[in-house]
């Protein structure tokens, strides 16, 4: 059997049995290696290869600075904050989901991150006031995925890895536009809704409550404004920021906000060397994944393969948006950044595209896919905190999707949405 064939099919084979995904990976990889007749010490070799970058120690430590920040009050600051901005609108409480996700997928880098931390908060919130249970699940799933664009996201890290080495601040500070114009796109999409359904509008606290809320939501999101500022003055690397958000984060929840104690560190850090593990062990076995892949010149058949459907510019970037999003409907975030990066961008650079604009699409195309059944892990832990089930939610999901592919399209086609911040650095 053809290599590519023992890669492809022992692949999706392993992944409709239900093998977790960094074991079909990995197994797929060591399967192609005997089938070429290689030591399968090689693939042994890349999976240590690919953990072995310098820059992506920034994931562990971003990984622990968001674990830190729920746990030490930041993510109900910033909540607070949203609510004295939005509240009074017409569907405000929906609009501060919009809005927090904005402002702590900003300090966290985490879509998973953002729902586990403040879905507690908002849904029980709006069901209390009026909300559907699904559609306050749907809108913290959905506004969740700005967490991924905005940075500092640790996916972004993974990009500039597997792209060969491209420039973490320019994606960071390319992510900011993208990331404010989704939540924008379901500020307005959830006051749309609210209006047809008659949610209702919120009292804002008092001036001295306001200002006070204020103060506490700007010392949470300073974290952002010194990770990303610093990273792209060149005062520190990514991996010095992540260093210090920690710090900052542990500083904020033990000092300032005292909602956490030196003893409750030691928790935090073994959940997040869980969740560090995982994520490390799939970026290991989608390497040695990808380099067979670049071993088969698998990326160069992909080209020419989309290159000879048609050569219209438009119809080849929808296809390539539609793959994405299919493949996110099945696969995580991580272990996709690193198999399609190598495969597909060449691809979008002979159409033109820079790779700084090709990972904020390909992340917003993975956010998206974070939200659908019947993979969407974002969609699972939403549905876990909401305490509804995932069909109600995917349904109630479907009305807010327009809103996200809008901006999408925008971004794919108009690249001065993620060019136009990179460019103000060297």
């Amino acid at each position: 059997m053809s290599p590519v064939l023992v890669l492809l099919v022992s692949f999706v084979f392993l992944l409709i049995i239900g093998v977790p995904i960094a074991f079909c990976l990995g197994i797929s990889a060591l399967l192609t290696a005997f089938n070429m007749g290689l030591t399968p010490l090689v693939i042994a070799q890349r999976i240590a290869t690919g953990i072995q970058p310098f820059p992506l120690i920034a994931i562990p430590l971003f990984v622990l600075a968001g674990a830190i920040m729920s746990k030490g009050g930041v993510a109900k600051r910033i909540v607070d904050f949203a609510y004295v901005i939005v509240g009074p609108f017409r569907g405000g409480l929906a609009m501060v989901n919009c809005i927090q996700s904005m402002l702590f997928g900003g300090v966290s880098g985490s879509a998973i991150a953002d729902i586990s931390s403040t879905g507690p908060i908002m849904i029980p919130m709006m069901v209390k006031k009026g909300y559907d249970r699904e559609f306050s699940t749907s809108i913290t799933v959905a506004s969740a995925t700005q967490g991924i664009i905005i940075p500092p996201s640790h996916n972004m890290i993974i990009f500039a890895m597997s792209a060969g080495g491209v420039s973490i601040a320019k994606l960071f500070l390319a992510g900011y536009i993208p990331g404010i114009m989704v939540g924008l796109s379901l500020m307005i999409a959830s006051y749309i809704i609210a209006v047809k359904r008659g949610y209702p509008r919120e009292k804002r606290p008092p001036l001295g409550e306001s200002l006070l809320i204020i103060k506490d939501g700007i010392l949470s999101m300073l974290a952002a404004i010194i990770i990303v500022g610093g990273i792209a003055l060149g005062i520190f690397t990514a991996t010095e920021a992540s260093a210090i958000a920690v710090l900052y984060a542990a500083f904020l929840g033990i000092v300032v906000y005292k909602e956490m104690s030196i003893r409750d560190l030691w928790p935090i850090i073994l959940d997040s060397v869980k969740t560090i593990s995982t994520v490390l062990f799939l970026i290991g076995s989608a390497s040695a994944f990808g380099w067979i892949m670049t071993y088969l010149h698998v990326p160069a058949i992909v080209t020419n393969l989309f290159l000879g459907l048609t050569d219209n510019r438009v119809i080849l970037l929808l296809l390539i948006n539609i793959l994405l999003v299919c493949l996110g409907m099945v696969m995580d975030v991580a272990p996709l950044i690193v198999i399609v990066t190598p495969v597909l961008l060449p691809v979008v650079q002979s159409l033109g595209l820079s790779a700084t604009t090709f990972a904020i699409v390909l992340l917003l195309n993975l956010g998206i896919g974070l939200t659908t059944p019947p993979v969407g892990t974002g969609l699972f832990v939403g549905c876990s905190v909401g305490k509804t089930t995932m069909e109600k939610t995917a349904k109630s999901t479907i009305v807010l999707w327009p809103a996200m592919i809008i901006v999408l399209l925008l971004i794919t086609f108009v690249p001065w949405f993620t060019t136009f911040l990179p460019s103000l650095i060297k």
